[in-house]
């Protein structure tokens, strides 16, 4: 299926910690919007395209969209690493360092758990495509606001570069949305069998 390489899609080097941009980012590791949403948003759709391309590009996408959940946990963790309990609970982390230390957990940036509520799979090519439209473009609008937030470029860098593939994947999944209505458009024809 695919070939796991084990560095991240982009890389991430961060220097400065910073507790409360994390809080901000982890909100893309397991929010609404975030890449765990996403990608299994897609594997799961993929399975009810009527094409082998929309397929093709569900599973490349929803593969994607974890490597982006790898970069993203980075980018929180070295955020953290090392931070001080107190310092933490002052940026607003204590609870989430009360149960996870610094681990990565899934949660969006107000501090809900990831819940599968946050994925869209209706068995509908056309519904699930348009939903993927649009979870694309708010991933996209989250990584502004939070590029907007930051002001290390070393946070900005890895940043920009997850907004710059939410974009490329909004751009795949209006191909694949083609592709299925040039399919389901098309005329079906019915042989009479002789049997």
């Amino acid at each position: 299926m695919w070939i796991y390489e084990k560095k991240l899609e982009y890389p991430v080097n961060i220097k400065n910690r910073n507790p409360r941009m994390a809080k901000y980012v982890i909100t893309q590791y397991g929010g609404p919007d975030g890449e765990l949403a996403a990608s299994l948003r897609y594997l799961s759709q993929r399975f009810s395209m009527p094409t082998e391309e929309a397929r093709a590009i569900l599973n490349d996408i929803g593969t994607e969209e974890m490597a982006h959940l790898e970069m993203v946990g980075s980018i929180v963790y070295q955020l953290t690493k090392g931070v001080p309990a107190e310092i933490l609970e002052k940026e607003g982390l204590g609870a989430y360092y009360s149960d996870h230390d610094h681990a990565i957990y899934p949660l969006s940036a107000a501090g809900n758990p990831f819940t599968a509520a946050y994925i869209q799979s209706k068995g509908d090519p056309i519904a699930d495509l348009h939903e993927d439209l649009a979870a694309e473009q708010k991933a996209r609008a989250t990584y502004e606001n939070l590029i907007n937030l930051a002001d290390d470029p070393d946070v900005i860098d890895p940043l920009r570069f997850l907004r710059e593939r939410e974009v490329v994947h909004f751009q795949r999944f209006g191909e694949a949305l083609r592709i299925v209505q040039e399919k389901l458009a098309q005329k079906k024809f019915f042989i009479k069998k002789p049997w």
